[in-house]
Parts: structure tokens; C-alpha cells; sequence
């Protein structure tokens, strides 16, 4: 396969801002000039250590050390292959790629081509809703309050009746049976290869870039004997556990407000949208669990109490069995949960149908916390007219209110909790207390995580800003490296040149400047990411760090003339260190010697050299 000139790769990288290819996926908030954070998308995190800096193109994680360029982002969140991760972003902005040896663009493969399946197939179901045949599916829209706007909006398509149709119009746009199979779109049967989906109404289910990665699907007619609703299966880009139909669409406003709905079905996400509740999203064929958190916490930014987190569930058992499912996870929230439960029993699609946009509008600020919700249902199985109901009840209830993160809540809690029962809070407050402290006992006894290593190989302490020592000497040598590393292109190379050429007293510093040195081009673009993959192991964390990390000023002007500042302290001090050794030199030899005059000649010199670089800076 031909590969892409290099000048090309560099080119598109250039050209691509890597905070909007990071943002798509993590909520990302100002921490300092030039840099940006958010909530890491490779490992979960309560508060935010994953730091991007745009002018340099470069991410890295505080936390677990991940760390890379916009190409190593796409590589590692969506599988892609290097030439595919360059395809995709050359395809974003435009830009015709060329290959060695004059060689045509080679025929994308693997993962790319399950999205150009997906994205094929998604037309293909938008272009039938129009069709005679598909009367059905209109209908079965418009009885649930869907025009033809809204189901543009949403990309709703619809499968026709039949084995092949849908294969037969993908194969003819040079899409084999294999690759349509892979992504899920056709089934083996005893007969062959057939549609997945036939006869259904068909939404498209895209990731958090837009990108059609799956499909549900909802039957409409008597003689289907498949489920009510049927899915994607799980394929190379098609996880369910970690998918949520419509955050492609919410993740503007749930990155702002800090606020999303959850939902339970595709319709139910339709119907709050367009009610004006658009951060609502739905899981596709799966319970809302520990992945879909993670993902929606990144998009939130979720790394405080302000944010909320609303879930709407049917008032019937099943729809309890599902708040206790998100109750279970929902200390992985560091938003305020909520419970919102319709009238009558009725989801957001129905009550907007009955009762208008306004009644959706109002069921979400009829919310309940999340806690008295589960309180609630606790209760619900137990004889409160009775001695023994109620002692069983508030055992029950107890743990629920001492797992309460914020302890200003959880007296409140205690005293709602004793309402409830109609016990005296001198009865319930020590069993709440009793259930705090065996849930605390039972996370201390808990085994800590055993990070196993390779039999025989050296244990390896990952060096970071925070392993180096607190001193003055360390400290200038780390932001000046820092500075060069970020601002270097700014700075005249020839003072950047004087500061290098000067050894680092720390080992670990010594090592990231031996890197940079390997790195002449401080113009050329991605320079300082090249220096950083350049820096030996165990250091290279640290270099990572240093490219990343918020440089202490307040404006870009500030920050450029930082650096060079530091630079030029660098270059004070090893003349500062020279004198120190010859005015000890000087004690050292008769004054009236050829040695005596050498050393007096060079301290003046140095002195020369000191005034000069203080005056100019």
C-alpha cells in the first residue's frame, strides 16, 4: 500500500486544531495561557488531570501519563490505523492527500470502511421513509407527534420489506458481503447473507463526531417475529455499553449547562428535543451503567457538585428496577442526581403527545433527588403500621442516607428519612451512623490494586513534575524547559541556543534538554511533540508535563517574555557558578602570578558578559 508523503501528514496535522478533535469527546475548560482541560478520556477520574495545549497540538494526562498528538488521539479512541487516522482528518478539512511514488490513494480497509457502510446505510434508510411502501413508518411517526422536519432532524430512516434490498443497494456502491456483515448490517442465514433490518422504522445511532456507528430499529408490522426493537450488534465501532443516542446532538448544550436527561428510548429522546429539553440522550438496547458514566461525565466536564443529572423512569417495577440500577452507580457522579417520574405512568413521548411540549418541560422541573427517590422505594416493601415493618424499613433505608457524598445533606436526609417512618430522629440518626461507619470499614478492608509486573523486569518510577525535588535550582531549570518547550518558536534562537547548551543539574531536566537538542528546527511545526517522543524512558512523562502544563502567566505576551526571562536566568547563573569557582581560584594563588593575572582578566570578562545580559534583558 502506498503511504502518505510525510509532508502531507504534516500538513494536515498543521491544519488541524486539536482541541476541536479532543473537544468532540471531552468537555475541556481554560487552565491557564494556552491550555486547556478537561476529564481523561483514556482512564476515570473524579477531577480533572488531562491537559491539552493547542498551538502545540498536544495532549497529556497527569494522571495516568497518556499523552500524544491529534493522529495518537484518533488512533487510540477510535482504533483507527495511523494512514487511517491522517484519512479521516485530511477528509475533515478538505485536503487531497498524496502518496509516494505519485501512487493513487490506496483503498481505505477495516474501520474506515464500517463507517462508510454505516454512513451508506443510513441514506439508503432516509431516501425509503419517502417510498409508497413506507406509509406504515410515517404514520407510526406521525401518531407519536413526529413530522417529516423532525424526522429529518433526527436522520430517521425506514427498511423495506424483503431479504436483499438493502444489501443489494450497498453492494452496488462496491461494498462486499463481508464488510457489510462486520458492521452488523446483514445476518447469515441457511440461505445466505439477508438484511438485518426489514420492515422497521430505523434510527441512526452516531458517536459523539456524528458518525453513523449502528442502528435501532422498531418493528411495525404483525407478522415480525423479531423483538420490538432490534439493534446493531456489537461490532469493531458498535459498543453498546458505551454508546448514548443523541449526544451527538446534546453535547453542546450538555458541555455548557452542565445538565443531561436520561431517557429511556429513542422516541422519548425525540420528543424532549423537540419539547426544548435538548440534552437529552437514551441507551440503545442496554442498562444505563458504569461506561456510559464515564462518557457522559467527560461531555458534562463533571468534576463538581453543580451539574445535574436527571433520569426519567417508568413509575412500573421495571422502571424501579432501573433507578436502582443508576442509584448503584450514581456515587460515580460528581453531579447531583435526580429522578423525574411522569403522571400516570406516562414516558416524555406520550406526555408530550397527551399534554404538549410545556408538560415535558414541567416533569423535568418536577424533579426529585435521586436519594429520596430510592429512600422511597426502599419504604415501598415494608409494613410502616407496624413495629417490625418499620425497624426492617429503616434498616434498609439507613445505608441508602449514610452513602450521601455531601455530609451538610445527609442530617437533612436523616430527618426526611424519619418523617417517612414516623420514628423519632433520636432512633433513626444512630442507625445511620452505624450504617456510615460499616460502609467505611468495608472500603478500608478492601484489598488495594495489585499492579503486577513482568517477572524480571526493572521496576520503572514514572518521572513527573511532582517526583522533582522543591528547590530554587530545580525550579528554574523545570520552567525553563517548560518555556522553551512551549514557546521556544517565539524566542530568538540564538538565546534559546546559549540557554540549551547548558547542562541540566537535575538528571531527569538533563534528560528532556538532551531531547530537545536532538530537535535544531524550532520552527518547524510539531517540533516540541517530536522532542518529547524523543526523550528516553523513564523522563518522558515528564517531558509531556512540561509541553502541557499551564505556564505560569496571565497573557500569551506575558508568557513569551517569561521565557526568554528564563533563559536568560539560565545563562546568569552558569556565569554566576564560573566566578564562584574563580574567585575561589584567586584565594587559591599568589596575585602578583601569570595564574593571578589569567584569573583576574577572566573575572572581568565575566562581569562583561553578566552586564551585558542584564542590560539587554
Amino acid at each position: 500500500m502506498a503511504r502518505i508523503l510525510q509532508a502531507d501528514v504534516d500538513e494536515v496535522k498543521a491544519r488541524t486544531n486539536i482541541a476541536d478533535i479532543v473537544g468532540e469527546r471531552v468537555a475541556l475548560k481554560s487552565a491557564g495561557v494556552g491550555s486547556l482541560k478537561g476529564l481523561c478520556p483514556f482512564h476515570d477520574e473524579r477531577s480533572p488531570s488531562f491537559h491539552v495545549r493547542p498551538q502545540v497540538g498536544y495532549y497529556h494526562c497527569f494522571g495516568c501519563g497518556e499523552s500524544g498528538d491529534v493522529y495518537s488521539f484518533l488512533r487510540a479512541m477510535d482504533h483507527l490505523s495511523f494512514t487511517e487516522s491522517v484519512e479521516r482528518l485530511a477528509g475533515r478539512i478538505g485536503y487531497t492527500l498524496h502518496y509516494e511514488d505519485g501512487g493513487p490513494a490506496p483503498e481505505t480497509s477495516g474501520r474506515t470502511r464500517l463507517y462508510q457502510a454505516n454512513t451508506a446505510a443510513a441514506e439508503y434508510f432516509r431516501s425509503q421513509l419517502a417510498s409508497p411502501e413506507a406509509e406504515t413508518g410515517r404514520r407510526f411517526l406521525g401518531e407519536r407527534g413526529f413530522d417529516a422536519g423532525a424526522a429529518a432532524h433526527f436522520g430517521i430512516g425506514y427498511a423495506p420489506k424483503g431479504w436483499n434490498n438493502m444489501r443489494d443497494a450497498l453492494r452496488s456502491q462496491g461494498f462486499s458481503d463481508e464488510e457489510l456483515a462486520t458492521a452488523g448490517l446483514v445476518s447469515q442465514g441457511q440461505r445466505g447473507v439477508y438484511d438485518r433490518f426489514r420492515g422497521r422504522v430505523v434510527w441512526p445511532i452516531r458517536d459523539l463526531t456524528g458518525q453513523t456507528i449502528g442502528f435501532g430499529a422498531r418493528k411495525l408490522y404483525d407478522d415480525d417475529q423479531g423483538p420490538k426493537y432490534l439493534n446493531t450488534p456489537e461490532t469493531p465501532i458498535y459498543k453498546k455499553a458505551q454508546v448514548l443516542y443523541g449526544l451527538d446532538l446534546a453535547k453542546k448544550d450538555v458541555s455548557r449547562s452542565h445538565r443531561v436527561v436520561v431517557v429511556e428510548g429513542y422516541t422519548d429522546v425525540m420528543a424532549c428535543h423537540l419539547a426544548g429539553i435538548t440534552t437529552a440522550i437514551a441507551t440503545c438496547g442496554t442498562a444505563f451503567g458504569s461506561d456510559h458514566i464515564s462518557v457522559l461525565r467527560r461531555v458534562m466536564g463533571d468534576d463538581d457538585a453543580s451539574g445535574e443529572v436527571i433520569f426519567t423512569f417508568d413509575p412500573d417495577a421495571a422502571g424501579q428496577k432501573a433507578a436502582l440500577r443508576a442509584f448503584a452507580d450514581e456515587k460515580r457522579f460528581a453531579a447531583q442526581t435526580y429522578v423525574a417520574v411522569a403522571p400516570d405512568g406516562l414516558d416524555p413521548c406520550d406526555l408530550r403527545l397527551n399534554r404538549g411540549d410545556g408538560a415535558v418541560r414541567a416533569l423535568m422541573d418536577a424533579k426529585a433527588p435521586m436519594f429520596e427517590f430510592v429512600i422511597d422505594q426502599k419504604l415501598a416493601g415494608f409494613d410502616l403500621g407496624s413495629v417490625e415493618g418499620r425497624v426492617g424499613a429503616l434498616r434498609a433505608a439507613a445505608p441508602i442516607v449514610a452513602e450521601i457524598r455531601d455530609p451538610s445533606l445527609r442530617p437533612g436526609y436523616t430527618r426526611v428519612l424519619a418523617r417517612k417512618l414516623g420514628m423519632d430522629l433520636g432512633e433513626v440518626t444512630p442507625a445511620v451512623e452505624r450504617a456510615a461507619r460499616g460502609s467505611r470499614a468495608s472500603r478500608d478492608n478492601a484489598s488495594p490494586p495489585v499492579e503486577v509486573q513482568a517477572a524480571g523486569a526493572p521496576e520503572t518510577v514514572r518521572a513527573t513534575i511532582a517526583t522533582l525535588p522543591a528547590s530554587a535550582a530545580v525550579s528554574l531549570e523545570r520552567d525553563a524547559l517548560m518555556g522553551i518547550l512551549q514557546y521556544g518558536h517565539t524566542i530568538d534562537a540564538a538565546e534559546v541556543d546559549a540557554a540549551l547548551a547548558l547542562p541540566m543539574q537535575h538528571p531527569a531536566l538533563e534528560a528532556v534538554r538532551q531531547a530537545v537538542l536532538t530537535q535544531p528546527d524550532r520552527t518547524r511545526v510539531g517540533w516540541a511533540t517530536a522532542a518529547v517522543d524523543a526523550t528516553r524512558e523513564p523522563y518522558r512523562s515528564l517531558a509531556a508535563e512540561l509541553l502541557t502544563s499551564s505556564f505560569p502567566a496571565l497573557t500569551e505576551a506575558e508568557a513569551k517574555a517569561s521565557a526568554f526571562a528564563l533563559c536568560r536566568r539560565l545563562r546568569l547563573r552558569a556565569i554566576d557558578q564560573e566566578k564562584a569557582q574563580l574567585l575561589g581560584a584567586v584565594q587559591r594563588v599568589p596575585a602578583d602570578s601569570e595564574e593571578g593575572r589569567r584569573v583576574r582578566v577572566a573575572l572581568r570578562e565575566l562581569d562583561q558578559r553578566r552586564r551585558v545580559l542584564t542590560e539587554v534583558g
